[in-house]
């Protein structure tokens, strides 16, 4: 054998070898993406396709879904008027958990932003409400506006106000949850800013100081324009968290939505028809309706909102 053909054998072996290699990594890969892998595929992609199915029939647990109805169970959701006062109540929660929210994060995070001592306690409890079980919050907010021991009702017998019922009360109830969810996510939104805080370098402040800038003008031409990216994040994540919020309403209404179906927002309404009523394609059409809403609203805010964030 001549050299010229000594040395292509031994460069066709060199390939093999390294495409041998190479598919050999990339099989090794594949298979420590294997459970992952099938974990999102047996979990959200067949259960959100499933439910996509689902939407365009009659379908319930008790028979298989061969009743086909098109797009009948959209129609129907778009002309009941429950579905609108339902989606007034989520509008109305909306609007109590998102502003408020931020701006108490926010301002705790502003509180705690300073070196001092036994700061870290301070953030740990803070954010401890995060940690806490639905259902250790929704007993104690219960107990706090109970109108008979609560010890809100008790703080204003004090001063001479008597006989709220928050909970009991169609007007009040949707903003009483949303005062228990401003409480319990409060440290989450106050982790984000806090790290936002930190990443602002101190010369902008030491700039503005040497210029005569107070207090007020350093968060109002600094702090909050460097932090409209953090105040973005959190205001969009905000509105998708609470369009979805499910569990406050169950543990604090007993799972009726009251007092009148004030407090019934769209996912309570959507695991009422599936679970309650077993009208599975109804819910179904409902959840895809909501995707879409969140979707559109997301879109949105990037598109307008997204025109006020400042990078440093």
């Amino acid at each position: 054998m001549s050299t010229s053909q000594q040395i292509k054998q031994r460069l066709t072996w060199t390939s093999v070898r390294l495409w041998s290699r190479k598919h050999e990594q990339t099989l090794s890969g594949y298979t420590f993406l294997l459970p992952t892998i099938l974990s999102v595929l047996i979990f959200i992609v067949i259960p959100v396709g499933f439910s996509f199915y689902i939407s365009f029939f009659n379908f319930n647990f008790l028979s298989p879904a061969t009743d086909f109805v098109g797009l009948h169970n959209y129609i129907s959701l778009f002309t009941s008027d429950r579905f609108w006062t339902v989606l007034l109540n989520t509008s109305r929660y909306v609007i109590g958990v998102v502003p408020f929210g931020i701006a108490v994060s926010l301002g705790l995070a502003l509180l705690i932003n300073r070196k001092l001592p036994g700061i870290n306690f301070f953030r740990s409890a803070y954010f401890s409400p995060v940690i806490t079980s639905s259902i250790a919050v929704a007993l104690i907010w219960k107990w706090v506006f109970d109108p008979s021991w609560g010890i809100l009702n008790f703080l204003l017998d004090k001063v001479g106000i008597t006989g709220i019922t928050w909970l009991g009360d169609p007007n009040l109830a949707i903003w009483c949850l949303a005062i228990m969810s401003v409480w319990s996510g409060a440290g989450y939104n106050m982790i984000l800013f806090l790290a936002g805080l930190q990443g602002i370098s101190k010369e902008y402040y030491d700039a503005a100081i040497v210029d005569g800038a107070g207090r007020l003008q350093l968060f109002r031409y600094i702090t909050w324009p460097l932090l409209s990216p953090t105040t973005f994040f959190v205001f969009v994540v905000g509105i998708i968290g609470s369009l979805q919020v499910f569990d406050i309403v169950l543990l604090v209404t007993n799972a009726t939505g009251g007092p009148g179906g004030s407090t019934r927002t769209i996912v309570f309404y959507m695991w009422e028809q599936g679970f309650k009523y077993y009208n599975m394609g109804f819910a179904s059409a409902m959840a895809y309706v909501l995707f879409f809403f969140i979707f559109v609203l997301t879109l949105i805010n990037w598109r307008f909102t997204g025109r006020l964030v400042h990078y440093q």
